[in-house]
């Protein structure tokens, strides 16, 4: 976890030999895809990050609850998912606090990780996700699932590029034209036959060889 007054460091990746890999979803929770990937992780005894927006806590929280019931971690996206190229550091410190209260409200776990709208990390949102005390996640792996992609070329992005200590980029809620669940229906039995663990991010830094955490 980031320090307050310090600039949060920014993880992608862990540097490990084990097989370990976090497969972390964006922009939920949403009653149409939340459950059904709660249910194909459930079947493969898998973990997963769920970063989550306040304003969808508020109407969905059944779905977040569930989700850390069932030993997922919540992560924190900002309240209302705003462009923070176009926010003062108060106005990105009020969308993380606020969805921080949501998230304790909702599920009675406080986040300790957060990942900024679209990737989006200057140096001000390193400074304010620091003095939020959290760290800041991105990802090595992007499925381009919001982009919309047919289910193959999902699948495709992640059997290419996935390693021991990746962070993969899903998105539970990401439009009509989404083909994250039946993606996974394929990829997670082609990564659990290869060996793969599926744990949360949290637990995936916990494997960290020593001085490597994909890092900047």
């Amino acid at each position: 976890m980031s320090s307050k007054g310090e600039e949060a460091r920014v993880l992608t990746h862990v540097n490990t030999e084990e097989k370990v890999i976090a497969l972390t979803f964006d922009d939920g929770p949403h009653p149409k895809n939340t459950p059904a990937i709660l249910d194909l992780l459930a079947e493969y005894n898998a973990k997963a990050t769920f970063f989550v927006i306040g304003k969808n806590m508020e109407l969905y929280g059944d779905a977040a609850v569930r989700a850390a019931a069932e030993g997922h971690e919540l992560g924190n996206h900002t309240y209302c998912h705003p462009s923070l190229s176009a926010l003062s550091r108060g106005a990105m410190l009020r969308e993380i606090e606020e969805n921080a209260a949501m998230i304790r409200k909702t599920t009675g776990k406080q986040a300790t990780l957060f990942r900024p709208p679209e990737g989006y990390c200057t140096q001000s949102v390193r400074a304010a996700a620091a003095e939020s005390g959290l760290s800041l996640i991105l990802w090595d792996v992007d499925t381009r699932d919001w982009a919309g992609l047919a289910t193959e070329a999902i699948v495709a992005n992640v059997m290419e590029n996935a390693l021991p200590g990746s962070i993969v980029l899903f998105h539970d809620y990401s439009g009509t034209n989404c083909h994250t669940v039946a993606a996974l229906k394929e990829i997670l039995p082609r990564l659990d036959a290869a060996g793969f663990r599926f744990v949360t991010v949290s637990e995936l830094l916990a494997h960290a060889t020593p001085a490597a955490e994909g890092a900047s």
